[in-house]
Parts: C-alpha cells; structure tokens; sequence
C-alpha cells in the first residue's frame, strides 16, 4: 500500500493521464456508428491510394532520414575535415524550419513556372525538370525536414562510444569503413532507431507539407473528410487508422530499442580519422550540401519573396495573427508547464507503481497526430455540448448554443495533450539534479509543504521550467493539423496563414508568416546546440 502522503498524488496524475486517454477512448468509442456510403465512396475511389501513399512515403522518409543523418552524424563525430566545427552543429539549424515551410519553398522555386526552371530555358533552351509536385519531391522536402532527428541522437551515440572501441577494431586490421559497419553502427542502432522513430511519426502526422504537394495521405483525408463530407464520425474512425500505424512505428522501435546496450565508455571528444585530398573535400561538400538544401537556401529564398511582396503585409492583420500566435503559444505553455510540472513533482516525491503508470500514460500524447488530437477533441466535445452543455443551458434560461465545440479550451486542450511530453522532459532533469539532502535540510529548519516547493524547488526549476515553456511555446506556433482544424472563427494563426497563402499558390505572401515562424523557431535550437557543446556525450 502506497504511504498516505504518497496517495494525495493520485488524483492529480490521473485526472492529467485521462485527459490524454480522452483522445484514445473516442475512437475506439467513433466506430460504434460507420457511414457506409461514405465508407462505401472512400473504399471505392481513395483508400488504396491512401494506404499507398501513405505507406511510400513511410518507407522513403524511413531510409531517407537513416541515410542522410547516420552519414552525416559519422562524419561530424568521428573524421576531421575542413568546416567540420561549424558544420557539426549548423547540420542541427534544419529544426527550426517546419516541414510546411520548406514544402512551398522548394515547389516555388522547382515548380515549372518559377525562378530555376525559368532561368534555366532562358540559358539551355526550352527544357523540364522532373515534376517538383510528385512523390520523390515530397519524400525529398521531409527528409531534409527530419533527418535532424537520426543526426543529433546518432552523432551522440556515436560520441559516447570512446575512442578505446574504434582502437580495438584498428588494432584487428579493420578499416575505417569496415569498423563502422562492425562496430559504431550495431552499438548505435538502439538511438537511431529512436530517430527514426521520431522522424516517422513527425512524417505520420504531416499535413502542411502533403497539402503543398497535393499529396494525399491519412491525414489530407481526415481533413476532407470532416470538412468535405462534415462527418466527424468517419473522421475519427480515419483517425484511429492512423494512430494504428503510429504505435506500430512505437512498438518497433521499442524493440529495436531493447535489442543493443550502449557503451560505458567514457565519451570521446575529438575526432579519430583526418580526412584528406579527396576524401576531405567530398565530405566537407555533402555536409554543405545538405546544410544548404535544408537550411540556407529556403531561408534566402524566403528573405527574397519577402523583400518581393512580403513586406507589404505588414499591416493590422499580420498584428492580429501575432497577437493570436503568441497568446496561444503563451497560454498553452503555461498550461502545459503546469500539468508536466506536476507530473514531475508526482514522480520525484512518490515511486509507487500506480504513480509510474500515470505518468507514462500522461505522457503518451506526443504519439497522436495534430489530426488525429482534434477529431478526437471535438468529438468528444461535441457530445457534451448535445448531451449536456445545451439541454441545461436552455434549463436555465440561455440560448441553448454549444459552448464546448469549436472554443479556445479545446483548443488548448490539443496543446496540452500534444505537448505534455514535451515539457516533462526538462522538468524531470531539472528535478533530478536536485540532491535529496536540500529538501531533507530545509525540513529540518521546519520548512514544509507549500513553502517547501516555493523556497527549495522553484527557484532551482526555473531554468528547467524556462527550457520547457520555449519548447512547448515554438512546437504550438508551428503546429499546423490541430490549430487549422480546431481554431475559433477569426483566430487565424502564423501557421494557418502560411496555410492558407500556399492553398491559394501565393508563396511570397506566405514567405513574412513563415520567416517568423522560422526565426522564432531558432530559440529553442540555439538552446539544443549550446548544450550539446557543453555536453557532447549525453542524449537529450
């Protein structure tokens, strides 16, 4: 039996953890009802497309992402070469570029009508690139995207390995290449899986950037199924499908997870190859390849089209989408900071199981997709509002409207599901760093309770508590799938301006929101580069 001190948590932690479980149990609960006409119409004209392009765009990205981080994390860590000091933690800048942003950068730049394909008919004569709008195109667009994910947790594994490993493998008469292969790359794979992962459920979740293409996936579907055929119920049952593959990607990476130990060497700081000749000038080029492709030039791109057209909407309703912006990022970090802090405090004061299982449960919200987040959310409101919410408000007197559906506490509510996570991870680290011996001394000074958490604890979170308020404050101001779909009438967003800008092919007028959104979203990787200098062996 847990100690009653220990017991006052429970409540707290479950109430979070079922308001993660909400999102879970509506869809199961969606398919107590099917629309078979229109089940019958997506069976029939979209689902095999769908399961097809869904599928090959998880297979592309997959080996995409693998490729290009697990290269370029070798490199930055193990060889020297010309520009590998900055290139080691600019490869790391493509984080703060959404996958929406890049999408319509490189359709307008590739497309057949814009600046490349132009240029090159008035040099070479008429000529046509391969369509940008096609599958390879957006594979491509969220690789470089993503890739981030496979490069930052494979170049700290591969850091953390030692020097006296890759030694032994010399020392057997293995070349560079044939040690990797044998050796960093069969330790490395529990925290490349990991990445992958990552970057397959970021690529489940997708909407901006599939839009662009006018790529249809599960999620365009979700979309057009509850605003095409206004079916929230089939929607949802869409939605299920779609967590169905997030937690098969989950469940595959927990396995591949468990497979390897990691070293328990000291890390190793220095390089242990010098590349040179050719080897040194075709590494030092793929890595300023892909940091170009990724980063430098969409960002030009987009300080172009600014400069072209974007500058001039800089008026009452770009004000209004800022003001709209930073109230949601603000009001949702707080939220979120509060629920992860609690959470956190729960399991550093209480290591009773019930309370480990809450938890874990609270902080499985970042599995669920924008889309998938938001049926369930309206789904589950909207039956409020027709069960409860109306029939007392015309008991009492009121008009009778809904007040649940379509208002900012749904909303938020998405926030805080999807980003829990988020800020707990920071919160627990900040927690754990804080010596037992702190609080036991100011209970003995009699020091407790409230006083204890204000006095001793808060003052030593507040960095972790900041790092976590940023993440979560830039993850919400980039988040496209639940702001779109959930938003109050007249609570446009950077995100959804962006959205509807590119909906319409207007790439320089999206080019103001987006560098926002871009230049707001360096914060938080300036942060993640300062620590992993400080910090060249540790996992985030």
């Amino acid at each position: 039996m847990p100690h009653p001190v220990q017991r006052r948590w429970y409540p707290l932690v479950y109430a979070i953890a079922a308001l993660v479980m909400l999102p879970l149990s509506v869809l199961l609960l969606s398919w107590q009802s099917v629309d078979m006409q229109i089940w019958s119409h997506l069976l029939d004209t979209q689902m095999s497309r769908l399961l097809s392009n869904t599928l090959t765009l998880v297979v592309g990205v997959g080996v995409g992402v693998t490729l290009l981080g697990v290269s370029l994390a070798w490199l930055t860590s193990l060889c020297e070469f010309p520009g590998r000091r900055w290139l080691d933690w600019a490869l790391m800048l493509p984080f703060a570029i959404p996958a929406y942003v890049l999408a319509f950068v490189f359709v307008g730049l590739l497309d057949f009508s814009g600046p490349v394909q132009t240029l090159l008919r008035e040099w070479f004569g008429p000529m046509r690139l391969p369509r940008v709008r096609s599958t390879g195109g957006v594979i491509i667009v969220l690789v470089l995207v993503f890739y981030p994910y496979v490069y930052l947790l494979a170049r700290t594994a591969f850091l953390a390995q030692g020097k006296g490993l890759m030694e032994a493998a010399r020392v057997l008469g293995y070349s560079p290449l044939k040690a990797f292969w044998r050796v960093a790359l069969p330790m490395a794979r529990p925290a490349i899986g990991a990445g992958v992962a990552l970057a397959l459920m970021e690529t489940l979740a997708d909407f901006g950037a599939v839009s662009v293409f006018n790529f249809d996936t599960f999620t365009t579907a979700i979309y057009k199924t509850w605003y095409g055929f206004f079916s929230l119920s089939s929607a949802a049952q869409l939605a299920s499908l779609l967590l169905l593959a997030v937690i098969l990607v989950l469940y595959g990476e927990h396995r591949a997870r468990g497979a390897v130990r990691g070293s328990n060497e000291r890390p190793r700081g220095k390089a242990l190859y010098h590349l040179r000749g050719v080897k040194a000038l075709l590494a030092s080029g793929w890595c300023l390849l892909v940091f170009a492709c990724a980063f430098v030039i969409p960002v030009l791109q987009l300080l172009a089209w600014f400069w072209q057209r974007g500058r001039f909407d800089l008026d009452e309703r770009y004000t209004g989408l800022i003001l709209h912006t930073l109230y949601l990022g603000a009001m949702a970090a707080l939220i979120t900071v509060s629920a992860a802090l609690l959470l956190a405090f729960a399991r550093r004061q209480s290591s009773a199981r019930g309370i480990r299982v809450g938890v874990s449960l609270a902080n499985l919200g970042y599995a669920l997709p924008g889309s998938v987040l938001a049926v369930a959310i309206m789904l589950a409101f909207s039956y409020l509002d027709r069960e409860l919410v109306i029939p007392l408000s015309g008991w009492l007197g009121g008009a009778g409207k809904p007040l649940l559906l379509g208002s900012l506490s749904a909303l938020l509510l998405a926030y805080l599901v999807r980003f829990i996570a988020v800020a707990y991870g920071p919160l627990e680290n900040s927690l754990g760093r804080i010596r037992p011996s702190l609080p036991e001394a100011a209970r003995s000074l009699g020091v407790s309770g409230p006083g204890l958490f204000f006095k001793v604890y808060l003052p030593l979170l507040v960095p972790g508590a900041l790092s976590a308020a940023l993440l979560v404050f830039v993850d919400v101001l980039k988040e496209m799938p639940a702001t779109l779909l959930m938003r109050p009438f007249g609570w446009d967003t950077l995100a959804v301006r962006v959205f509807e800008m590119t909906s319409e092919g207007e790439w320089a007028r999206a080019s103001l929101p987006a560098l926002t959104l871009v230049l707001v979203g360096l914060l938080p990787v300036i942060g993640l580069i300062r620590r992993s200098a400080r910090h060249p062996g540790q996992s985030r």
